[in-house]
């Protein structure tokens, strides 16, 4: 099986769309027409997951709509709702300076100012202002991921410096 980490997540299936296997596609990217340069995706959820060629994929609004390989029904393309479509990572052109893939920063460990360990990040989400990190430890923390609150990222040592105590 394919390491998660040489692996981006950049959307999921959102519905099926039509009755001949097409798919919407809800991207995760700043840019939403990214997925569009890709032949293939990888489709799934944890364990589970699949490649599919990428037959045609078409800008619908602010998401897309996609007609993989193998899915011809309305049926087989309800049965993918939900589920993440990554890329490799080795064709994805490399973060620039202080931007990180959302997959390079889970499982690093958040420490504050203070040196105290908060935790694990254990996902990222969105919200209406910012991402947030979502910093799972003896509690649950929802850190903006904004310079305010976040100092240093330091990938190869797997550690985020975070202006953050440990009670908010």
């Amino acid at each position: 099986m394919d390491r998660d980490r040489d692996w981006v997540v950049m959307g999921r299936i959102a519905a099926p769309f039509g009755i001949k296997g097409w798919v919407k596609v809800q991207p995760y990217s700043e840019d939403p027409f990214t997925l569009m340069d890709f032949a293939s995706w990888r489709i799934g959820r944890g364990e589970l997951q699949t490649h599919y060629t990428v037959e045609t994929v078409q800008d619908h609004g602010k998401g897309l709509i996609a007609k993989l390989a193998g899915i011809e029904d309305r049926d087989t393309a309800y049965a993918l709702r939900g589920q993440e479509v990554s890329v490799a990572k080795r064709t994805l052109p490399p973060p620039g300076e202080n931007e990180f893939y959302w997959s390079d920063l889970i499982g690093l460990n958040v420490v504050n100012r203070e040196g105290i360990e908060l935790g694990k990040v254990d996902s990222l989400m969105e919200s209406g202002a910012n991402d947030l990190l979502v910093v799972k430890g003896s509690r649950e923390h929802l850190i903006p991921f904004v310079a305010a609150f976040v100092g240093k990222v330091n990938l190869a040592v797997g550690t985020i410096e975070v202006d953050w105590g440990e009670d908010y």
